[in-house]
Formats: C-alpha cells, structure tokens, sequence
C-alpha cells in the first residue's frame, strides 16, 4: 500500500528537484478551527501533501496556491480565512495561512554538448537552484551519473538521416531558456544556433568558441536570413569578460559567473515578503 508523504519529505523532494510548490502554514487562529498553528501542507498543481484540517477552508487554500503557481509568482502572501463566512463551515473559527511560494528552478539553461567543458559546466551549475536541460548527440558522450542532482536532465539528440535532429531538440525547449552551445562538432554548433535564432524566444544564446569562429558563423548564418539583430544577440565567446584560463573548469566557472550576471532580478530587496502594513493589520490589536 502506497503511503502519503508528509509534508516535510515532499518541501525536501520538491526543493531538490527545483519543481513549483507552494508550503502552506496556519500561523494564526482564534475560535474552534481544523488545525493548531504550526499544521503545514505541501501543494503542486498535481498533488497535495499532508493537510490542514479539509473542508472548504483547505480548498480555498490549494486553490489560492495553484492560481499563483499557475501565474508564476514567487515570495510569501498572508491569506485570512473566516470559516464561517469565507469558508463556510460551521466552527465558525479565523484562520490566519502564510502561503510561501516556489515557483521552481530560478533559471532554465539548456547545454548542448557533453564534452569536458560541459561535464565541468554541469559539475559547477548542478548545486544551484537551476534546471539544467543537458543535450548530446553521441550516444556514449554523458559521463557516468554522479552527484549532478535532479535538477538536470540528459537528453539525446535523436539521430537523423540527414544528421543529428537538433531542431526536435530545440523545439523541446522551454521559453526564456539560457542557451549554451558546444558540441563537438563545429556544424552542430552552427545548426544549433540557426535553430535557436529561429526559435526566438531564449532569454540568452551563447557559442563556445574564438572569434574568428564566430566571424564564420555570422557570415553564413546571415546568408541563412538571420538579421544583424539577431546575430547581435549571440554571445561568442562566452564566460564573464577578463576571465583567464583554458582548462575545462576555468571555461565553465567563467560561463557560469556570466549566466549569474543574467540572471533576473527578484522582487525589491527592501520589500520582501508579506508587508509590514499586512502584517501590522492581522497581529496588532485594535484599539478604540
């Protein structure tokens, strides 16, 4: 018989996995409600984990968690639940929640090439909250599995009669991907980018590589149709500017430095969280 997981078995899961998940806590109550303060509930927008108390008032919980799941939201929110109005059960209690908000990996980067820089990259990104989308060709190029975590994922580039199949590859992506390109063969590498560029929709495209070797790229990608913009958006080389050193792991702590400086911004840094004023209102007592 399969046993539920608690909550704190599936924050721990879900966190390593860098999956969006909402933790859900009663932190305040008052009158006859389901569950103390401190009753916690792990939600996704497939499943849920351990519980408040049910009834409506657990409902409108898991509801109020999936729509701001579904729109992407990060952070905490206080939500106020009176039982007897909002939630409609007959105890009659108030229940304060503080939903805290995972929206899943922070970056999305897809790697194209599974060569000693990019075991390296992977070796360097795999502790951070990145999901990290890792592609090859060759069918014996990944390394044996060790500690790289489950945030990143080996994908094959399905062989085709004419050569790899890089646009399936491509078309697999998730919008607002990073994009990082060295494979072991120079007309992968190009196919790739002219995939990439025709998709669109990265948030970032960087090629391994010299200059000179991006100076033959752009001339034959511009013959392909991609417009002086587009090219302009190619990083090549890649790694933070004035990083020395050649070795596979100089390359990717350089790359990996430079993909932290593209990294989005999260919310203003002086107001995170649920709001002083917010706050104030729901634990202040009133006064007359």
């Amino acid at each position: 018989m399969h046993r539920p997981e608690p909550w704190h078995a599936a924050l721990d899961r879900l966190q390593r996995e860098a999956r969006p998940h909402a933790l859900a806590s009663v932190v305040g109550v008052a009158g006859s409600t389901p569950r103390e303060p401190g009753a916690k509930m792990v939600i996704t927008p497939e499943a849920v984990h351990d519980t408040l108390g049910g009834g409506s008032f657990e409902l409108q919980v898991i509801e109020a968690a999936r729509e701001a799941l579904a729109r992407g939201e990060a952070g905490t929110r206080l939500e106020a639940f009176p039982l007897g109005g909002r939630s409609g059960q007959c105890c009659g209690g108030y229940v304060h929640v503080l939903i805290e908000l995972f929206a899943g990996a922070e970056m999305s980067v897809a790697l194209f090439g599974a060569g000693h820089v990019g075991q390296a990259l992977v070796e360097v990104l795999a502790p951070l909250p990145w999901r990290v989308l890792w592609f090859d060709s060759r069918e014996d190029a990944f390394p044996a599995r060790g500690a790289e975590g489950e945030r990143v994922h080996r994908r094959r580039i399905v062989p085709g009669a004419g050569g790899p199949r890089v646009e399936d590859a491509v078309d697999s992506l998730p919008a607002g991907c990073h994009a990082l390109v060295m494979t072991h063969d120079h007309a992968e590498d190009r196919a790739l980018v002219d995939a990439l560029l025709r998709r669109g929709d990265c948030a970032s495209l960087g090629l391994i590589g010299s200059q000179s070797k991006w100076a033959s790229f752009r001339r034959r990608l511009g013959d392909a149709g991609h417009d002086a913009a587009a090219l302009d958006s190619v990083r090549c080389p890649i790694g933070v500017p004035g990083a020395a050193g050649k070795r596979p792991y100089e390359i990717a702590l350089a790359v990996a430095a430079e993909l932290l400086t593209l990294k989005p911004e999260s919310e203003r840094q002086d107001r995170r969280g649920v709001s002083p004023e917010t706050l104030r209102e729901t634990f202040s007592p009133t006064r007359d």
